[in-house]
């Protein structure tokens, strides 16, 4: 089956992946309905739905409600609209019609439809693009405003553009599946019935946001880990943004997400387009987890800008030091790091100008003469002879006012001349919108990894946008909120492209910018500053169901945590952090003899499963009625070997641990673990579970690894 099917005849599109169709069809209004998302239909079957009855028409609402795939204000629709304008006339309605479609076929692999709507009396065309591919039922779409006409017809103001809305089947009923958050608790996963009328999960702050992530998921309220159909939509902007649930009393549901946020507008003056972000939609079968691991995939072969690499185990200094740093005692910490076998050493904050606080320095990005008398060369050269990466952590778009860079050009931050500009870790937003500021702090981070052996960065953002003005811009001040994360996505794109090996790690006082347009341009990201391995359970498996493995940093810190004053064993801490990117961050020169050793072991451990944890298949394992084991399998492409993490936070009353059912392995097959050198048959591990040697203390855990026997 072709991946874009069309029958003009009945005007109908049918987009369809390996497990999935999604169908439009254009009334005889002109108006584009999502008519059908979910098993794979032929263009017969999608035209026979045109022969089911209509639903009957009810005094005050429109029935094209919760409908409708291009869904604009207008006419009798009081439901949610993905698209506003306001023309210079103040007509907000919007009247289109199509004007042609074209299909596109990618180099890359896949098509793309793209349908050409214009306003029946205004010059504004609304181009709606779907990208579909061959290898999975992940749907990308966008949306471009264009405004057609000269410069008498004035400026058309965008009030909302979402970058698509997705139409849900009749469920009878709906549950949402999100996840909510603050600082140092991000990622927690949340399942709640879907209310009706417009529920909208939200960031305002000009960056993605701790208090929720930009995706969604609706089951009909049945579906578990293993069992049920999904239907899952990811914006990729790391921006403000709103993404809006909407059940309407007729029982249709949508989800529209996009970029912005109220009040916040865009002028497009004749001749001016406005192109919206990706946002990408799914619809799966199989659970939960199925669905996570649909999205997984997709990050890793049509995001990540090098899905197959493996990312080294890493330490951070900051722990350690903090804002103490100097060259002999990071040189000291380099050495002890690469004797548990890290790969990546990262000086983190305080290297820089008159950094000995956080209340000056930033946006002054030279090291500090008197920490490092003779340059950053030394310690870099130290850290490769080690046979260690090295990485450095900058915050670029910040600024603090006691630095050279502000006192040089307070004008280069966000302000508005007639407010106060709010100070957040004493520090202020530089307007990355401005093109100046953009092409200053592209120049001082490449002198910066041009003149040093830079492996590495840990680009960090640190505070949302306050007084967001920008007093002297030559058009639409608002555009900022845009053209700062567009400009910010350029930086990358640039940075990288000079610097090749550079590789790049997004942080923002922990998860506050995660998403799939900063992971196009960046290798891994900071999950939480909060490393307390018990609470990292619960954060890391909200971002599994989204998010793979391969892009999650996870440290291991000291014990007591130096956030949470909790104490947990280290092999707990190790193994916690093994189900993502493995971090040390705790000062090791605190660390004792036995711990050093013992670490040097697990980092050993973690090496040998890496490629499973960070390239294979995750499948979250649940054992029914015990709420304190939390388990993870990673399963190979090929399915020979897996990797089976368990944590159990707590024992009570003196029950044994119960065998652990294990997935998607071949039931003819024999397991070796490459520890115990026990052998295990597959159909057994999968109807009874693998036995777990865990020990009888609070907070154990183990580490397995099996492989399938030969012959």
């Amino acid at each position: 089956m072709p991946s874009i099917a069309h029958d003009p005849a009945h005007r109908l599109w049918v987009l369809s992946g390996p497990g999935s169709s999604y169908v439009l069809h254009l009334d005889d209004d002109h108006r584009l309905r999502g008519l059908h998302w979910g098993p794979v239909l032929t263009l017969e079957q999608a035209a026979s739905l045109l022969q089911r009855p209509a639903p009957g028409r009810r005094s005050f609402e429109d029935p094209a409600d919760g409908t409708l795939d291009l869904d604009t204000a207008g006419a009798m629709r009081y439901a949610h609209a993905g698209v506003q304008v306001r023309f210079p006339d103040g007509v907000r309605d919007l009247e289109p019609r199509l004007l042609g479609y074209e299909q596109i076929d990618h180099p890359d692999g896949g098509s793309e439809l793209v349908l050409r709507f214009a306003d029946r009396r205004y010059p504004l065309t609304v181009d709606t693009h779907y990208r579909v591919r061959t290898t999975t039922d992940v749907i990308e779409r966008h949306l471009v405003l264009r405004h057609t006409g000269t410069e008498t017809d004035g400026p058309v103001t965008v009030v909302r553009a979402d970058s698509a809305t997705w139409v849900l089947p009749r469920l009878g009923e709906y549950r949402l599946s999100q996840v909510r958050g603050q600082w140092s608790a991000e990622t927690r996963l949340h399942r709640t019935a879907l209310p009706y009328g417009e529920l909208m999960l939200t960031s305002r702050r000009g960056t993605t946001g701790h208090q929720a992530n930009p995706w969604a998921m609706i089951d009909d309220g049945r579906t578990d880990e293993e069992h049920g159909a999904v239907w899952s939509c990811a914006l990729a902007w790391s921006g403000s943004w709103r993404l809006t649930a909407q059940r309407l009393p007729t029982e249709r549901v949508t989800l529209s997400a996009g970029f912005g946020h109220d009040p916040v507008t865009w002028e497009l003056a004749p001749g001016q387009e406005l192109t919206t972000p990706l946002c990408a939609g799914a619809y799966t079968e199989g659970g939960f987890g199925a669905a996570s691991r649909l999205w997984h995939r997709h990050v890793l072969d049509h995001v990540l800008p090098h899905p197959d690499e493996l990312r080294p185990v890493l330490y951070n200094s900051w722990e350690a030091t903090e804002f103490d740093i100097e060259v002999t005692g990071q040189i000291a910490l380099a050495e002890k790091a690469a004797k548990l076998g890290v790969e990546l050493f990262v000086m983190d904050d305080g290297w820089f100008g008159a950094r000995t606080h956080d209340a000056a320095g930033l946006g002054d990005w030279t090291p500090n003469p008197e920490r490092f008398p003779d340059g950053l060369g030394p310690l870099i050269d130290r850290v490769h002879e080690l046979g260690m990466q090295f990485g450095l952590w900058v915050e670029p778009e910040m600024v603090n006012p006691d630095s050279d860079l502000y006192r040089a050009r307070p004008d280069w931050v966000l302000h508005h001349p007639t407010r106060q500009r709010t100070e957040h870790r004493n520090q202020l937003v530089l307007n990355l919108a401005r093109p100046d500021v953009a092409a200053w702090l592209h120049g001082r981070l490449d002198e910066l990894v041009t003149k040093n052996e830079i492996d590495f960065l840990k680009w960090d953002m640190n505070r949302p946008f306050t007084e967001a003005g920008w007093p002297d811009a030559e058009a639409d001040p608002d555009r900022l909120w845009v053209d700062h994360v567009r400009n910010l996505y350029a930086l990358l794109d640039r940075l990288r492209a000079d610097h090749p090996g550079l590789r790049i790690e997004s942080c923002s006082s922990g998860g506050g910018r995660l998403d799939l347009g900063i992971l196009t341009r960046t290798d891994q990201v900071w999950t939480s500053d909060n490393t307390d391995a018990l609470d990292r359970v619960e954060i890391q498996h909200g971002f599994s169901q989204l998010y793979p493995a391969r892009v999650m940093g996870a440290w291991v810190t000291d014990s007591p945590n130096p956030y949470t004053g909790r104490s947990a064993p280290l092999d707990f801490r190790f193994r916690t952090a093994m189900a993502g990117v493995l971090g040390i961050g705790g000062d090791l020169n605190r660390w004792s003899a036995s711990d050093l050793a013992r670490a040097a072991e697990l980092v050993a451990d973690y090496k040998r499963v890496r490629h499973l944890v960070q390239l294979g298949e995750q499948y979250r394992l649940e054992v029914q009625g015990n709420g304190e084991l939390h388990a993870v399998q990673f399963l190979a492409p090929d399915g020979k070997e897996c990797a089976v993490i368990a944590l159990r936070r707590s024992r009570h009353f003196g029950h044994s641990d119960p065998a652990l059912p294990l997935r998607a392995l071949d039931p003819a097959a024999r397991y070796r673990d490459t520890t115990s050198g026990a052998v295990h048959h597959g159909a057994v591990l999968l109807s009874h579970g693998l036995p777990l040697d865990l020990a009888a203390d609070d907070c154990a855990s183990t580490l397995v690894h099996l492989v399938r026997e030969t012959g």
